[in-house]
């Protein structure tokens, strides 16, 4: 599949957007920025290419794609790892991974936050971000209600600190799952989309695939009552179409 080449997608900051997640001790030191911890950062195409991660093409060949793993950086930790995540996409039928070469699992830094997000797509790589190692993310203003069900629908906790504090509180169990089972495939529809071309049909599409390749799969037979009566919502992330 040919992949045209064009500069950052406003997707997996998607989260990040709305997020404004930081650490509690620096929450007031970061208020400038508005839009943290969606899935990125919004990109505006005409100001100049930075890159924002390692770039890797010719890597990897029909599905036998590279599982990268950087250090995540100090109070921040990995959700996945390489056996997590090459498990859960053997599941998928093989044309879906043919494009895919690297899957990193990138390092936290300080100019990653603030703008931090989830994950993003970049060419035929995927890349995944590290979470605050105590599991609990920081909001400066309160969910709207697409971001408050896709939490729930993952077993993600909304706690109000007033007045202008929220907590987002995960369990092992659940941040697993969140990005095992939303990030991850959300990224791959970005990567497996060669149709759309406007920013909001591409989200849209990521959109789908995840809840159909991700969410429905990974409750069938685990929760299979919980299929139905469940709409997809608008996940964040920071998509870079490659």
């Amino acid at each position: 599949m040919s992949r045209r080449h064009e500069p950052f997608s406003k997707t997996h900051i998607g989260l990040a957007k709305r997020r404004n997640v930081v650490t509690k001790a620096s929450l007031s030191t970061h208020m400038v920025a508005a839009s943290k911890r969606t899935r990125g950062v919004h990109w505006d195409d005409m100001q100049p290419f930075a890159p924002p991660e390692d770039w890797y093409s010719g890597t990897g060949r029909d599905g036998r794609f590279q599982v990268v793993v950087q250090p995540a950086g100090p109070g921040y930790r990995h959700i996945l790892t390489e056996q997590d995540i090459r498990a859960r996409l053997a599941e998928l039928p093989p044309h879906f991974l043919r494009c895919l070469e690297v899957i990193q699992l990138s390092r936290m830094t300080r100019k990653k936050q603030t703008f931090p997000c989830y994950g993003m797509q970049w060419g035929n790589s995927l890349y995944l971000y590290p979470l605050e190692d105590t599991l609990v993310e920081y909001f400066q203003s309160p969910p709207g209600p697409s971001l408050a069900n896709e939490v729930r629908m993952y077993g993600g906790e909304w706690v109000h600190e007033p007045p202008t504090t929220w907590k987002l509180v995960w369990s092992e169990a659940a941040i697993k799952d969140f990005y095992l089972n939303n990030i991850l495939f959300h990224e791959l529809g970005h990567l497996l989309d060669d149709r759309n071309t406007k920013s909001a049909q591409r989200e849209r599409y990521a959109e789908w695939f995840a809840v159909r390749y991700g969410y429905l799969p990974s409750r069938a037979t685990v929760r299979p009552r919980q299929r139905s009566g469940r709409r997809p919502v608008r996940r964040r992330h920071h998509r870079c179409a490659g």
